[in-house]
């Protein structure tokens, strides 16, 4: 509440600092939809800002740019986050890239910029394989051909004025980064020219030349134009800054978003390349309106000249009408019907290629705004439903589309129609209607989804839209809707596994174990499913085979299997596929459901199978472990399923349990942030350790309430910029620098192939200081770098024993990496065997 308070108070001060300027005195109640209507028909600059993953984008720029002037913006974003970590959830690779990219997505609408991706699919190569430090290690696994083909495609698609990457190309940043600013730079020169990708242009593209590229300037001293953009705005009731982090509080799986005061802030800019001269100024060179394009014209076209320049007074109109939706509705559809006429008359001038490509593109994009201003104006409400948004193949399902006219304008020819993929049908009997104010109009169609119809994909449009016609003054406009909720074509049914990965201890080979599978019936009606194991030469399964009767749809049933691995396995990689059998199909599916009120509800599917490992694991007899479970990791879950006693420790637990009946104590990744229990229950933590107890605590980052201080016994300081301190190469070399110790020896002999096959990275955040009284025991670095040594650091503390690792250890044992299972379990039996 007090920092809400100090928000509030910042803005009434800034009210005084700062000018309205550029539209009138708004309402009591500002009409934020409206004003985001009109805003952008002040200008045809169109603005493109490129970065590597969801959150890089300039918030507090892009707001004052999209909101703040009307600016065509958008973000050109290379992939999808895949590879970061979660901050709401367990969900991690695809399933992660998903949540980000809708994040996004969220973030974009309130800033008014739209998102673009390079990566395209789920599996698509330019992909988030965690972070980089190099350009060519980045395009090496991307494939610069495919990157930069599609960044030269998006550029001559999308035809930005005006273009700035988010990052400089310098060695403090992240590879990916690094790598979007050096095409986005190279691109400069090259989506003008048709020698570069020439498919592009027989495919119907046109090459583009972007008028000037900015980067964010290295320092003040540098900037060549600085520009104020922490005004406020009545509008919506802070400056843009503050609206860029509304926008970045969406991204919360990253954590991010903060509380700022209304303050004046800076925006200092280098211009890199011009093609319109050295004017540093960032619209300098660069026609604002269609005023300013009219001079381009030349004078045999005085014609044109002229409507150019009246269009643009017309556009100016609209905005001065706000608030009025009435007369900004009038002179929408009177615009509306100009801009067509001068795209008509230019599409038949003689003018320059180059010209008239400019032309029609800033004339295309203004009537695509004033069908937006109109349909907002209008104050057309429209609802969209399925009456089943889980579809599956053949379905029959009904759409009904539902107009209400809540303006002062009596519509006419007013109609939906629906956008579905080819194949598809939708039956309807409806006609146009009048809709006069305060009337309403249904539609109605009746959908068949084909039998060979696409599965969902959460990266392409919805499956269906709603398309709204309507004409009034004589000029016809449309306005496009997605449905409510997501729209999915999913299998008749989905199959979960669990647990979702096995161990098989070659030492201790299991009779039985026990693997449940979760069916869900996404079928509508009653239905019958036989579920079974395909499982590996030599294993045996019971039951062969369960059948399953569903009565409804997403109706869940569960059948457990007992697996037996043969008593002789031999180490080496496993897989068990689970398969559904239905109306003579073979089924074989796992759909991951994804839900946060912040992004709603979206699939990833992906085989329903499940990965084994046999290897061998020497585990200490009656080890009994507590793990406080930071909900980022399911390291627990895979000791458990390993045979391990793991307990996972509750608030009760940690505040006034009895600890000392657990040899080790295990926090979860980057648990100090999310266990405020933990956070107030350290001193017991710490206490435990004095008494006897182990504690294994895996990294955090600097900022995850970590007190350098105070939350270790002893000082322990984690590496700041985060960004310096991590080994990204997962083939690093290890070097053991106390092989003598018990951490290599017990329960398991640890050896130079523990540390092979590693996924995606060494270890995050290193500590860069830490008390002598640490031992240290690895060193690793990526290339033509300096070693870090405090990959694990162990200190005795009373009668027990404190360690902590900055290895990624929960993502080679979610990936059951042999060795880092082993060399995990010598760092829970530290300390333990004495």
């Amino acid at each position: 509440m007090k920092r809400i308070l100090f928000s509030f108070l910042s803005i009434l001060l800034c009210v005084s600092f700062f000018p309205i300027e550029g539209i009138a005195a708004p309402a009591k109640e500002p009409d934020v939809a409206l004003w985001n209507a009109v805003k952008p028909l002040g200008t045809t600059v169109s603005f493109l800002n490129t970065g590597a993953h969801p959150d890089d984008e300039r918030s507090d720029f892009l707001a004052y740019l999209s909101r703040g002037l009307g600016v065509k913006t958008s973000s050109l974003i290379a992939n999808r986050g895949e590879g970061g970590q979660n901050e709401i959830g367990d969900e991690l690779g695809n399933a992660l890239g998903i949540i980000r990219s809708r994040e996004m997505i969220e973030a974009a609408k309130i800033t008014g910029v739209t998102a673009y991706h390079l990566s395209r699919t789920t599996s698509d190569p330019i992909y988030d394989f965690g972070f980089s430090k190099t350009p060519e290690e980045t395009l090496s696994k991307w494939g610069e051909t495919l990157t930069y083909e599609r960044v030269i495609r998006f550029i001559r698609t999308y035809q930005p004025d005006i273009a700035m990457p988010s990052f400089r190309n310098d060695d403090t940043q992240h590879g990916h980064h690094r790598t979007m600013e050096i095409l986005t730079e190279r691109a400069f020169k090259d989506a003008a020219d048709p020698k570069v990708f020439p498919n592009q242009l027989k495919e119907g593209l046109s090459v583009w030349q972007i008028k000037k590229l900015y980067l964010p300037a290295a320092s003040k001293e540098s900037a060549a134009t600085s520009i104020e953009i922490g005004k406020y705005d009545p509008v919506y009731k802070m400056t843009y800054p503050q609206l860029g982090e509304q926008s970045r509080f969406m991204h919360k799986s990253q954590g991010m978003g903060s509380v700022i005061p209304a303050e004046p802030r800076q925006v200092d800019l280098e211009l890199l390349k011009s093609a319109v001269g050295d004017n540093k100024d960032l619209f300098a060179g660069v026609p604002y309106d269609l005023k300013q394009w009219a001079k381009k014209l030349p004078k045999k076209e005085q014609a044109l000249k002229n409507q150019f320049t009246a269009l643009q007074s017309d556009l100016n109109s609209a905005i001065s009408s706000y608030p009025n939706r009435s007369k900004v509705f009038d002179k929408s559809q009177q615009a509306l019907k100009e801009v067509r006429s001068a795209l008509a008359k230019t599409k038949r001038a003689s003018l320059d290629s180059a010209l008239k490509a400019d032309l029609l593109h800033k004339l295309s994009l203004k009537e695509d705004q004033l069908q937006n201003a109109s349909f907002v104006s209008s104050s057309l409400s429209v609802t969209a439903k399925a009456t089943s948004n889980i579809l599956t193949k053949g379905q029959k399902t009904t759409v009904t589309v539902k107009l209400v006219n809540n303006g002062k304008h009596t519509i006419t020819n007013a109609g939906a129609s629906l956008i579905i993929p080819k194949g598809w049908k939708a039956a309807t009997h409806n006609q146009n209607k009048t809709l006069k104010p305060g009337r309403t109009a249904s539609f109605t169609y009746n959908i068949t989804v084909p039998k060979n119809a696409a599965y969902y994909d959460p990266y392409q449009a919805p499956a269906i839209q709603a398309k709204i016609n309507y004409k009034a003054k004589g000029t016809a406009a449309s306005h496009v809707q997605d449905l409510e909720g997501t729209i999915a074509v999913l299998p008749e049914v989905g199959l979960t596994l669990s647990p979702d990965n096995l161990v098989v201890n070659t030492l201790e080979v299991q009779k039985e174990i026990p693997v449940t599978v979760k069916a869900k019936n996404y079928q509508s009606g009653a239905a019958k499913t036989a579920v079974s194991l395909h499982i590996p030469k030599g294993w045996k399964v019971s039951p062969q085979k369960a059948v399953l009767s569903f009565k409804k749809k997403l109706e869940e049933q569960d059948v457990t299997f007992k697996l037996s691995p043969p008593a002789g396995i031999k180490a080496g990689d496993y897989s068990i596929d689970a398969i559904a059998e239905r109306n003579g199909q073979k089924l074989g599916s796992t759909i991951q459901e994804i839900s946060y009120n912040h992004i709603g509800t979206f699939y990833y599917q992906y085989p329903a199978k499940l990965k084994a490992v046999a290897f061998e694991l020497n585990k200490p007899k009656n080890l009994n472990v507590g793990y406080v479970d930071s909900g980022f990791d399911k390291v627990a879950d895979s000791l458990i399923q390993a045979g391990f006693h793991v307990t996972k420790l509750t608030e009760a637990d940690l505040s006034t349990g009895d600890l000392s009946k657990y040899d080790t104590i295990v926090t979860g990744i980057r648990a100090y942030l999310s266990r405020a229990d933990l956070l107030k229950n350290n001193a017991r933590l710490l206490q435990y350790a004095e008494n006897g107890g182990h504690v294994v605590v895996q990294y955090h980052k600097p900022g995850d309430k970590w007190d350098p201080a105070a939350t270790a016994p002893y000082k322990l300081k984690i590496g700041d910029p985060s960004i310096r301190w991590r080994v990204t190469d997962e083939n690093a070399k290890v070097t053991v620098t106390n092989p003598n110790s018990p951490l290599f020896s017990y329960p398991n002999k640890i050896t130079d192939k523990d540390w092979e096959n590693w996924i995606q990275e060494r270890g995050l955040y290193y500590p860069m200081e830490w008390d002598s009284r640490y031992e240290t025991f690895v060193s690793m670095a990526d290339p033509n770098e300096a070693p870090f040594t405090g990959g694990i650091l162990a200190a005795n503390y009373g009668k027990g024993t404190y360690l902590y690792t900055s290895l990624v250890f929960y993502r080679q044992i979610q990936s059951q990496v042999p060795g880092a299972y082993r060399i995990f379990t010598n760092m829970i039996s530290y300390g333990t065997n004495k």
